[in-house]
């Protein structure tokens, strides 16, 4: 019964996620194709303000256009879906204040990211992708380091993890594997979704490691430390580094594939030049498709590292059954499709199916 109630949240949820993402190639399309756009900045361009006021205002009235248009997709995926298959218990008016500030906080980081596109295409106008692509990636970088300080306190609260037992364990653990960390804090997830979580988050000073309050209570601390041990092990074996690495190699890639085609690309819309403020859709269209294509590499390469990180952590705390144990609550916790179709795993799956996880922990050498 679990096992068909996963896999029609599964199958919900990534209809849900194809559907948004070519409703928004639509509303792109049609914002591009039929002027919209261009008409928006002429009629900003009149109204006699700065014009470093121009930009932000059009970026603003193209992000709440978006969100409104997809308010009925957005509030099915992440609010009614969850709810519907006791995922979540969350009210609505704490959902609606959490999308308030997520969209707060994604016009601050996008109009920061599009402004700087904007000035770097003017200055650099010759090489200008090398430049935006440097930018982009040390944002990032910034952002991760930023994010356990700044960001995710804005929606969860969290504490120092009061189980000094559990606590304990983990910063041992942490020493093991030589891994510096501030301290172990506990999130109160619970106020939002049931679905269990841990996170080693944050970059040099502010690595720590987050244990969601769902995960903290129903599990043993064996299978804490074997979770914890797994996102440990993520640091340890580099992933991090590598994604960095992989994710540059992609934002170059892209940029560069815009400086060589937009001209003639532009030239569909009606438009001339990229450093026209009207062009901003077309570029969102770029990386829209340049994700739809890349996505499977990127889960084939994350699938490999997420093999990897739970070899060493079965290696690393020698608790088999623990593991086993773990990854059968968070698939009935979480709903987890234990079995996927192999287009669902290939496109969609950036962990190993928890049965494929399962089946590695039982043939694991630990000696």
């Amino acid at each position: 019964m679990d096992e068909i109630k996963a896999k029609r949240y599964s199958n919900l949820k990534y209809s849900l996620s194809i559907l948004d993402t070519f409703y928004l190639l639509l509303i792109l399309f049609i914002f591009s194709g039929f002027g919209t756009a261009k008409i928006l900045v002429s009629a900003l361009a009149h109204l006699d303000l700065p014009r470093y006021l121009i930009l932000p205002l059009y970026f603003l009235i193209l992000s709440v256009s978006y969100y409104l248009l997809s308010f009925p997709i957005n509030l099915c995926r992440t609010y009614i879906a969850e709810r519907q298959f006791s995922l979540s218990n969350q009210k609505i008016n704490d959902w609606l204040l959490d999308q308030l500030k997520g969209c707060i906080l994604g016009y601050i980081l996008g109009l920061v990211l599009i402004s700087a596109f904007y000035f770097i295409l003017r200055v650099f106008p010759g090489y200008w992708w090398v430049v935006i692509s440097i930018f982009w990636i040390l944002f990032s970088v910034v952002i991760a380091k930023l994010t356990p300080i700044l960001i995710i306190p804005l929606f969860f609260k969290y504490k120092k993890l009061e189980d000094e037992l559990l606590r304990s364990r983990i910063i041992k653990l942490a020493e093991n594997m030589r891994i510096k960390i501030l301290d172990v804090f506990e999130i109160d997830l619970s106020k939002k979704s049931l679905k269990a979580n841990a996170a080693f988050v944050g970059v040099g000073g502010t690595k720590r490691v987050l244990l969601a309050d769902t995960l903290k209570d129903k599990y043993g601390h064996d299978e804490v430390e074997v979770i914890l041990a797994h996102e440990f092990a993520h640091y340890k074996l580099k992933h991090i580094l590598k994604l960095i690495f992989l994710n540059s190699i992609i934002t170059f890639l892209a940029f560069y594939i815009i400086f060589k085609t937009s001209g003639s690309v532009l030239k569909l819309f009606g438009l001339t030049s990229l450093s026209d403020y009207a062009s901003l859709p077309v570029v969102f269209i770029y990386f829209i498709l340049f994700s739809i294509i890349t996505q499977p590499l990127e889960a084939l390469i994350s699938r490999i590292f997420e093999k990897e990180a739970d070899t060493l952590a079965l290696k690393t705390t020698r608790a088999r059954e623990a593991f086993i144990s773990t990854m059968d609550k968070l698939a009935v916790q979480n709903l987890a499709d234990r079995n996927p179709h192999p287009l669902i795993k290939f496109y969609f799956f950036d962990h190993p199916p928890i049965d494929e996880r399962i089946g590695m922990a039982k043939n694991a050498k630990l000696d």
